[in-house]
């Protein structure tokens, strides 16, 4: 009986535990940017996983139609596989961050192996933009004090999220999607769509349909577009945003690392 008493109490801890260290707003581990302005009826889109052709240069296709911009936290492996995708996303002004080398849960990673995981991944996007980024986003939205601590010293700034995340990568319906996002849609939001999975680069591999398409997110990018600029809202990008609050310590991209 007591066993299972312990292994009860040890399942519930773990499960409060990984919640708390992948609760986006939990400013418990230090400072990570959740939201812009509260007062202003602007939102933040934002991308994880990409570069992805063909789904990340559709989306581009949909913002660069309705004239707005939005940030793409990119993994290392997709960048360094895609990089005429990433260079696009500069050249047509929307912001880069950086989302490791190949989505690792950072919480397992030595303090060393967080370090090599950002560097590498900005080195490539300054080999192939010419641009340094001063965001990142640690996948899964996974911190703790070593993995902050790490990021500050490189110089960014740890980029989580308002919006509860879709669950897009789960296929369910671009219908379905964009609800769960206008549906909690608030001034100064940070919404998260996926254009990739995880970094995986699927033309070589020939990996699964469920793994690569993202044209779910396509559609519902759209729709999202569409419905929240009907209600006044307007997008940028993740530094316009900050640049926009009244509390912002860092509006400016770094220059050099």
């Amino acid at each position: 009986m007591k066993l299972i008493v312990f292994a009860t109490l040890l399942a519930v801890g773990t499960y409060l535990g990984y919640t708390i260290v992948e609760e986006p707003g939990s400013q418990l581990f230090g400072k990570t940017v959740t939201s812009g302005p509260s007062d202003a009826r602007e939102i933040a889109l934002t991308f994880d996983d990409g570069p992805n052709p063909p789904y990340t240069d559709r989306i581009l296709d949909v913002l660069r139609a309705e004239h707005i911009h939005a940030t793409f936290f990119v993994v290392g492996r997709a960048a360094e596989a895609y990089p005429s995708t990433l260079r696009r996303i500069a050249r047509e002004g929307h912001a880069i961050g950086n989302h490791t080398w190949d989505h690792p849960h950072l919480l397992v990673q030595t303090r060393q192996a967080v370090d090599a995981e950002l560097r590498r991944t900005d080195d490539a996007i300054f080999r192939i933009t010419g641009m340094r980024t001063w965001l990142m986003r640690p996948p899964f939205g996974a911190r703790d004090f070593a993995v902050l601590d790490e990021a500050k010293t490189l110089g960014y700034t740890a980029v989580m999220w308002s919006v509860p995340l879709p669950n897009d990568w789960e296929q369910p319906g671009d219908a379905t999607i964009a609800r769960r996002i206008i549906d909690n849609v608030h001034d100064g939001a940070i919404i998260v769509l996926h254009d990739g999975n995880r970094g995986i680069v699927c033309e070589p591999r020939r990996a699964t349909a469920h793994l690569c398409d993202r044209a779910q997110d396509v559609a519902a990018t759209r729709e999202i577009v569409d419905r929240l600029k009907a209600e006044g809202y307007r997008f940028v990008t993740v530094p316009q945003l900050l640049a926009d609050s009244v509390d912002t310590t860092r509006t400016v991209a770094r220059s050099t690392r």
